[in-house]
């Protein structure tokens, strides 16, 4: 790789087409995505492509934003909602590298294009905005059923009673559903979704968003869809609430808060201080830094 210092912009000439991929592989990239929004939840084939790094480490979302990249794009990729982790940091290098005249941003408020592992921004996204995610495990399924075909075919039929059982299992082992992130969602009324790991705190926002949500997997080759205004549900049964990450002091029950925006409102991360004391910050790095700049511009 050449040495990077912005999005788009190279201190030597790169030897690379527009956005890596070759045209074919873009037109192939664009047509599953039209019939993964046109079939909200299914799974849809593709010739997933090798990429500048392993299969599973995020090739499928970087194909997604490869396809759909223009010169007037604006782009930003997270990582835990972070922008400066090294796989959000090097991805980012490699859109600057390959995708010359597209805008890099920390911002979320200015990005057309924005990349995900593993969570959704804090900020509403809008109607021109498009969300990637890089997704390890497409097929909520695989849990219960090993069997590729017989997961496609039940699929189909709606057909999710083993997934309902293992939902009931919980039930009856820990007195309520275990599972924190990939949480099975009920697409418009009919399949059932990986939303990659993303914690349950995202869960809700994948509801009758003003986005449109693209799901990659490049090591399983699938990719699919949540188009804007669609229902998104996560499944559970009528008398089990569906609960999110509440952040709550067993103690106090009061909320914790972030340390540096002292917002309540945010997914937070939880880790020791220099101190050892236990402290909380906004998972959402641009969103906490959003909060400071109005903070310090109210004083």
């Amino acid at each position: 790789m050449h040495p990077v210092d912005t999005m788009g912009q190279t201190r030597e000439g790169a030897e690379y087409g527009f956005a890596f991929l070759d045209e074919d592989a873009k037109r192939e990239l664009r047509r599953s995505i039209f019939k993964a929004v046109c079939i909200p939840g299914h799974q849809v084939p593709y010739a997933s492509r090798e990429m500048p790094i392993a299969r599973g480490f995020g090739t499928g979302g970087m194909q997604l934003t490869l396809a759909l990249l223009g010169p007037d794009d604006a782009c930003k990729v997270i990582d835990q909602g972070a922008d400066d982790s090294v796989n959000a940091a090097n991805i980012r290098n490699f859109f600057a590298l390959t995708c010359p005249g597209v805008t890099g941003t920390l911002r979320t408020e200015e990005a057309s294009v924005i990349q995900t592992r593993h969570r959704i921004p804090e900020l509403p996204l809008r109607a021109d905005q498009i969300l990637v995610f890089q997704v390890p495990y497409p097929d909520p399924l695989v849990v219960v059923e090993p069997n590729a075909a017989k997961r496609r075919r039940m699929h189909g039929r709606a057909d999710y009673a083993r997934l309902w059982v293992k939902l009931y299992e919980d039930m009856v082992a820990f007195d309520e559903i275990t599972i924190s992130h990939r949480y099975p969602t009920r697409i418009n009324g009919h399949y059932i979704i990986d939303p990659s790991p993303i914690p349950r705190f995202d869960v809700p926002k994948l509801h009758q968003a003003d986005c449109l949500y693209l799901f990659g997997a490049g090591r399983e080759k699938r990719i699919y869809a949540v188009p804007p205004h669609t229902d998104a549900v996560p499944i559970t049964f009528n008398d089990v609430t569906f609960a999110v990450e509440n952040f709550r002091d067993k103690a106090t029950g009061k909320r914790h808060c972030c340390r540096r925006c002292g917002a309540d409102d945010s997914f937070l991360d939880e880790f020791l201080d220099d101190d050892g004391a236990r402290v909380f910050q906004c998972s959402d790095a641009a969103y906490c830094d959003m909060r400071l700049e109005r903070l310090e511009a109210a004083e």
